[in-house]
């Protein structure tokens, strides 16, 4: 495999031999697992750097500790590393030294015991109440487009979905009567949610004024149609969606997943439980869901730093 893009001056500071290993290995990778040459260069990348980090104590890479590879990462992580990168690192030294213990270089692998280090998770991106309020007045209800998209808008952020639960919602899994929607998730898990007043309003005037224009006395399943008669995908929602975000004066970046992000943030914010919070997200573990918690957290640090005098 050829070692293009190998960094020089990293590897300037290595041993000959470590040198010459690291390329066994990476030429391993390529030819039994049919990694890329970027993948096979970020694994370089990563090993040059112990290995320089090593050469400058005097000690091989192929005989390195845990103790040392602790301290490395330690290091890494003391000059700014992100905790992400350092996961990435360790994931490349694991599969280096297993490599060694398989081929009979060395009898253990330093890297058993070492824990991964919990990635940073960014905090999602959500909308305030009020920018919610100017994205779902945006579309032109006077049209049957834009009745279905005012419609699609309200239950996205009344309910929380998914695009993709969204896009693909049948007209039988509605009850207006009820105000509730039987909402198909991932791993084909099904969860009642309630619609609440507004966005019943819109869907009842969707489906008696807008939807029969649209179908043009065709049949379909779905419930949010195209004006070809087949269910809206998830790529021309998101286009529409972004241009009534510069309609309503929304900056930055917006998806349909951001509605999603606020349906749950509002949803704390106004004091709701994490565990209905995560039964009407449709999350299987808890701990996805607290994440609302440090963006409510965070809402309330913002607002403390912009009202307050000593903000």
């Amino acid at each position: 495999m050829e070692t293009a893009g190998k960094p020089r001056a990293l590897a300037q500071q290595c041993r000959t031999a470590d040198i010459e290993l690291i390329d066994r290995f990476t030429d391993a990778l390529w030819v039994e697992n049919g990694l890329s040459e970027n993948t096979c260069a970020a694994y370089r990348r990563d090993l040059y750097s112990l290995a320089a980090w090593l050469a400058g104590r005097s000690q091989p890479l192929a005989k390195a500790g845990a103790a040392e590879l602790l301290a490395f990462l330690a290091e890494r992580y003391r000059s700014g590393r992100a905790a992400r990168s350092s996961a990435r690192l360790l994931s490349s030294l694991r599969r280096f030294y297993r490599y060694l213990v398989r081929e009979g270089r060395r009898q253990d692998d330093p890297t058993a015991n070492i824990d991964s280090p919990k990635p940073d998770r960014p905090l999602p991106h959500t909308l305030s109440e009020t920018e919610i309020e100017a994205l779902l007045a945006a579309p032109d209800v006077t049209q049957a487009v834009g009745l279905r998209d005012r419609a699609m808008l309200e239950l996205l952020y009344a309910c929380g979905l998914r695009v993709s639960e969204l896009v693909s919602l049948d007209t039988d899994r509605v009850n207006l009567v009820q105000g509730v929607v039987r909402v198909l998730g991932k791993g084909n898990k099904e969860r009642l949610v309630p619609a609440g007043d507004e966005a019943v309003h819109w869907l009842q005037r969707y489906c008696e004024q807008a939807r029969p224009q649209l179908l043009r006395g065709q049949g379909s399943p779905r419930l949010f149609v195209s004006r070809k008669t087949g269910s809206i995908t998830r790529q021309a929602f998101w286009y529409r969606l972004r241009a009534y975000a510069v309609r309503s004066g929304i900056r930055g970046h917006l998806s349909p997943h951001t509605l999603r992000h606020a349906f749950a943030t509002h949803l704390v914010n106004h004091g709701a439980d994490l565990r209905v919070v995560q039964m009407l997200l449709g999350h299987s573990d808890l701990s996805t869901t607290q994440i609302y918690t440090h963006v409510a957290r965070e809402r309330l640090r913002q607002i403390h730093r912009e009202h307050h005098p000593r903000g």
